[in-house]
C-alpha cells in the first residue's frame, strides 16, 4: 500500500491533471463563443452604431466574464478571459464588423464596400427625415398614445428589465410617435438579430421577381445534388420545414453559436447538415436556413462586390433605408440570419414596405403576392410561423390561439432576439417598431404594448 504522502501526490497529480484538462477543454471548447460573442457584439456596438464603449455593458451582460479593448485607431475590437480564446472583430467600411477566424484582420479589413445613397433631406418620413407636417388624425388619442410609448420605457420590475431603447409608431404612412431612451435617438442603428430573417425573405423576393430563383423549385444547392436532401424547395427554406437538422440553442458546442461566432464561413455549418426528417414534414426553427438562402442570394451574382451592392441597390436605397448595414461572416457571406443594423425609422420603412404589399412610391419592390405569401402560415409549423415572418393567426377559425391574442389576426411580424419587433397591422394601416436589450423574454409583453398602441389609433 502507497505511503500517505506519496498518495497524497498522486491524487494531487490527478486533480491537477483534471484541471489542466478542464482549462484546455474551456479554452478550446467553451470560451471561444463567449470571446466571439463579445468581440463581434462590442465591435458592432461601437463601430455600427457608434456608441461609447463604456455604456455598451448592458449588452453584453451575459457574458460578464469576458473583457475587452477597442482599438478605435484600428477599428478592432480584442476580447479573452483572463488571456485566453482570445478573439478579434474588425469593422470593416460598409460590410460592418465580422471576426477574424480563419483570415489575418489585416485581410479581413480590406473588404470594403462603398455605400451611397442620397441624401435624406429635411421633407417628412418616409421620403425624408424631417418632422410630420399634418396634424393628428381626429379620431387618434394623443394622450393615450403618449401614454402607451411612455410605458415601453418604464421598468416596473427592477429585478427583470426591459430596457426599451426605440419605439416608432407609423399610421396613414406617417410616424405618430416616436421616443428613444437616453444615448439614442433617431440616428442610432439598432441590430435587428432575427429581424433579419425577414430582410433576407426580401431579397429572396426581389430576385424571384426577377425569375432568377423559383420558389417552388429545389434550391440550387450543388452539394445536396447526390443525396436526398436535391428534393429541399426555396419554398421550405423559408418556411423552415426542411427537414435538415440543425441544433436552434445559443451557449457552448450548440451549432447557432458556433455558425456566427466560432467559424469563418458560416454557411457551411449549415449546408453539411444532414436530414433530420423528410422534407415538409417537421418545423424546425433554424438561423443555419436562413444563412443557406443568403449563401444562395450569393450564388447569383459573378462577383463578390455585386453581391455586397444587391441589398442596398434593390432594397435599401429604393426604400430610403439609408443606415442599413449588412453584415457577413469572414468568408464574406452576409449572416441573414442574425446581422442587419439599422435606425428604428429605417425598420419603421422596412415594415411600411410589407403594409403596402411591396410597393413603394409608385414602385413594384417586391413581387405581386410575394407578402401575401410571406405572411401565410406554414403547414407544417405551429400555426404562427411563416416565410422568415410570424403570423399573428395559427387557426383563422379559432382566433383565440393568436400569438399576440390582443392584436388583429391580420397582423405578422419580424421578430428578433432581446425583443427586436417589425409589427405590421393592416387592418389598421400601422407598423409598430420596438428594440430593445431585454434579456429575460417575460419582462416584455409586446401583446400588451401593441394592444395600447392600437386602441389610441383610430379605428378602422
Amino acid at each position: 500500500m502507497p505511503a500517505p504522502s506519496r498518495l497524497r501526490r498522486r491524487l494531487l497529480l490527478g486533480l491537477a491533471l483534471v484541471l489542466l484538462a478542464a482549462v484546455v477543454f474551456a479554452a478550446g471548447w467553451i470560451l471561444p463563443t463567449a470571446t466571439g460573442y463579445v468581440a463581434k457584439n462590442a465591435c458592432s456596438a461601437v463601430f455600427v452604431a457608434g456608441r461609447d464603449p463604456d455604456r455598451i455593458g448592458e449588452d453584453l451582460a451575459p457574458m460578464g466574464y469576458v473583457s475587452f479593448a477597442v482599438d478605435r485607431e484600428q477599428r478592432r475590437v480584442h476580447a479573452s478571459v483572463l488571456g485566453l480564446a482570445g478573439r478579434t472583430a474588425v469593422y470593416r467600411d460598409g460590410l460592418g464588423c465580422a471576426l477574424a477566424i480563419g483570415v489575418a484582420p489585416e485581410a479581413l479589413q480590406a473588404q470594403t464596400l462603398a455605400v451611397q445613397h442620397a441624401p435624406a433631406g429635411d421633407v417628412p418620413w418616409p421620403a425624408g427625415e424631417g418632422e410630420r407636417l399634418a396634424a393628428d388624425p381626429p379620431a387618434l388619442d394623443r394622450p393615450a398614445l403618449d401614454a402607451a410609448v411612455a410605458a415601453a420605457f418604464s421598468e416596473p420590475n427592477p429585478d427583470s428589465l426591459r430596457l426599451t431603447r426605440a419605439v416608432v409608431v407609423v399610421h396613414g404612412g406617417a410616424i405618430v410617435a416616436e421616443r428613444y431612451a437616453d444615448g439614442f435617438d433617431r440616428g442610432t442603428r439598432h441590430l435587428g438579430w432575427s429581424m433579419s430573417k425577414s430582410v433576407t425573405n426580401a431579397l429572396i423576393g426581389i430576385l424571384v421577381g426577377r425569375g432568377r430563383l423559383t420558389r417552388d423549385a429545389p434550391a440550387p444547392v450543388p452539394a445536396w445534388s447526390g443525396d436526398p436532401r436535391r428534393a429541399i424547395t426555396l419554398d421550405q427554406l423559408l418556411r423552415m420545414s426542411s427537414g435538415l437538422q440543425f441544433e436552434e440553442r445559443y451557449g457552448p458546442l450548440a451549432d447557432a453559436t458556433h455558425m456566427l461566432f466560432e467559424v469563418e464561413d458560416a454557411v457551411a455549418v449549415a449546408l453539411a447538415r444532414p436530414l433530420a426528417h423528410d422534407p415538409d414534414t417537421v418545423f424546425a426553427y433554424s438561423s443555419g436556413t436562413s444563412n443557406i438562402l443568403s449563401w444562395i442570394v450569393r450564388n447569383q451574382f459573378p462577383a463578390l462586390a455585386d453581391y455586397h451592392r444587391f441589398p442596398h441597390e434593390a432594397l435599401f436605397a429604393p426604400i430610403g433605408m439609408r443606415s442599413a448595414v449588412f453584415e457577413t461572416d469572414a468568408s464574406g457571406t452576409f449572416l441573414g440570419s442574425s446581422f442587419v443594423y439599422a435606425t428604428a425609422r429605417d425598420w419603421a420603412r422596412f415594415g411600411l414596405l410589407y403594409l403596402r404589399d411591396g410597393v413603394w412610391d409608385g414602385a413594384r419592390i417586391l413581387p405581386e403576392g410575394w407578402v401575401e405569401y410571406s405572411r401565410t402560415p406554414t403547414r407544417t409549423g405551429p400555426g404562427d410561423y411563416a416565410a422568415h415572418f410570424w403570423a399573428n393567426a395559427p387557426d383563422p377559425a379559432d382566433l383565440s390561439k393568436r400569438r399576440l391574442p390582443h392584436v388583429p389576426p391580420d397582423a405578422y411580424q419580424a421578430s428578433g432576439f432581446q425583443g427586436q419587433a417589425v409589427l405590421v397591422v393592416p387592418s389598421r394601416d400601422a407598423v409598430i417598431v420596438r428594440l430593445g436589450m431585454t434579456h429575460e423574454r417575460a419582462a416584455w409583453d409586446l401583446d400588451d404594448f401593441a394592444a395600447a398602441v392600437l386602441a389610441a389609433l383610430p379605428p378602422a
